[in-house]
This record gives C-alpha cells, sequence and structure tokens, in this order.
C-alpha cells in the first residue's frame, strides 16, 4: 500500500480556500430561531405612552409586543414615540399604546433563512415577530440581523452606497426635548451634538428612553451631558460586514461616517441590513 497522503500538507491553499467558504456558507444558512431575541416583553393596548417608554427604557430595547387578551395583536417600537407622540407635542402620558402601535404584526417562522429575514424586515419595515407552530417565540430587530451578516458578495459592498448623506446636528445646549421632537419629525434615531461646530458626540432614541423617561427626567436639560461620546466613526470605504462587525463590537446601531476628518455620511444597523436584502 502507498503511504497516506497528507492533503492539508499537498493542497493547503485548496484547503484553506474550501475550509473558509464552508465557514461562510454556514453563516448564511443560519434561521430565525439562532439570531432571534428571545425574551419577548409585552404590554396592552390601554397602556399608556409614557408606560410602554419607561419598560423599554428600563430593559434598554426598543420595542414592546402588544397583546390583547394574551393574543399578539401589533407591536410599539420607540421610533413610535418619537414620531407619533413627541414629535406632534402630545403628553406619552395621555396616549395610549393601541393609538401609536404598528399592526398587524409582521410574522416570521422560526425555519425561515436569514436573507428571508432581511428581505421581509426592508419590504415592512418593521421589526419581525418570530413564530413556531402559531405562538410567538421571538422577535428580530434590525441589530440582530446585523450581528449575524455573513460575509458574502453582498456585505462587501461600501457603506457609501447605503448610508445616508445628510447629518442632521444640533449644539450641546439645545434642550433634550427639542432633539427628540426633531428626530421624530424627520423620522431618524440620532443626531449628532457638537461643541462649537465640531462633533462631541451623538444622542439617539435609545438614550432618550434610557436616560430620560425610563427615569422621569425632565426634557428641558442641555443634550451635551447625555450625548455618547467620544464619537465612533468609520472611514469612507468601509465594507458593510466590517461596518456590520463594528456595530456588533462597540453595541451600537449606527456609525457616523468620516473622510479626511470631516462627517458625510450616517449608516445605521438597518441600512446594513438593506444592503444584504439586495
Amino acid at each position: 500500500m502507498g503511504a497516506t497522503v497528507n492533503l492539508k500538507k499537498e493542497f493547503p491553499s485548496v484547503l484553506d480556500s474550501a475550509y473558509t467558504q464552508y465557514k461562510r456558507d454556514l453563516s448564511r444558512f443560519k434561521e430565525a430561531k439562532e439570531i432571534m431575541s428571545k425574551d419577548v416583553v409585552a404590554t396592552s393596548p390601554e397602556a399608556s405612552m409614557e408606560e410602554a417608554a419607561r419598560i423599554m427604557g428600563n430593559k434598554h430595547i426598543g420595542s414592546l409586543i402588544v397583546k390583547k387578551y394574551e393574543t399578539p395583536i401589533g407591536i410599539v417600537t420607540e421610533r413610535d414615540l418619537l414620531t407619533k407622540v413627541l414629535a406632534n407635542g402630545k403628553d406619552p402620558a395621555k396616549e395610549k399604546v393601541e393609538d401609536s402601535m404598528s399592526y398587524p404584526l409582521i410574522k416570521i417562522s422560526v425555519t425561515a433563512k436569514i436573507k428571508e429575514a432581511a428581505r421581509m424586515m426592508m419590504r415592512s419595515k418593521s421589526r419581525l415577530a418570530v413564530f413556531d407552530a402559531g405562538y410567538l417565540v421571538g422577535v428580530i430587530t434590525a441589530s440582530d440581523l446585523t450581528r449575524s451578516l455573513p460575509e458574502v458578495p453582498e456585505t462587501a459592498a461600501k457603506v457609501d452606497d447605503f448610508m445616508t448623506k445628510k447629518v442632521v446636528t444640533a449644539n450641546e445646549e439645545t434642550p433634550v426635548i427639542d432633539i427628540a421632537k426633531t428626530m421624530g419629525k424627520q423620522r431618524i434615531g440620532s443626531v449628532i451634538i457638537t461643541r462649537e461646530q465640531q462633533p462631541l458626540g451623538i444622542f439617539t432614541e435609545r438614550d432618550l428612553l434610557t436616560t430620560f423617561l425610563a427615569k422621569g427626567k425632565a426634557l428641558n436639560s442641555a443634550v451635551g451631558k447625555a450625548a455618547s461620546s467620544p464619537l465612533v466613526t468609520i472611514p469612507k470605504g468601509t465594507s458593510v460586514h466590517v461596518a456590520a462587525a463594528t456595530m456588533a463590537m462597540k453595541h451600537i446601531r449606527r456609525l457616523p461616517v468620516a473622510a479626511f476628518n470631516k462627517l458625510t455620511g450616517i449608516i445605521t444597523a438597518r441600512d446594513l441590513v438593506e444592503a444584504y436584502a439586495k
């Protein structure tokens, strides 16, 4: 009998390449149940938006499933709070969840592949409720998908093609309530905070929930001290995959894009999902 051939030694580049591709392919076929958030937090249609905001803020989440008689009927999000309540000068304590929630729920099966989930999210422009045999078992957000984006040709695209090029800014002395109204009216999730016209940090809808609404803190205080600083940025020309990895590592959902020490845009988790869903 001939000597045993060591394939790894004889054809290292071929095997390494094949294994690398194998690992990449594995991530393509992940299912909804592998990436979903399993801790589903719910509220009722009769609850006030103030109560909903407090729950989201305390739990550091951006949405609540709305249940009536234990049946999931809709979802209310931090964006609903901004655009339908605060931006219109309404009092969250007097507004009911049922008047601001989105319905019906956008449902997806636990066995759906992540590509299907990404495309469904982009079509519906909503978080996804994951069901197994008729029972709600999880929720998929843009951040959940971003943490699982595979390294494939779609995610090799540059963030330049998907980022929002208009960067909304505000001075550090601006009252938080004004920032909230700006985000709500423009349907954006963050504002870059400046000092002497230079970027100081970023204030997001999640900051509004966790730092202010969840604690009952007055919204007339200056935004500067509540902004996340220093600002985490990525250079123009960064790939979607690298941007997704950066978000996952830093536990953030938005990345300002810079070129020659100047902000040229901002990319969000939802933008990255859109790139993958193409």
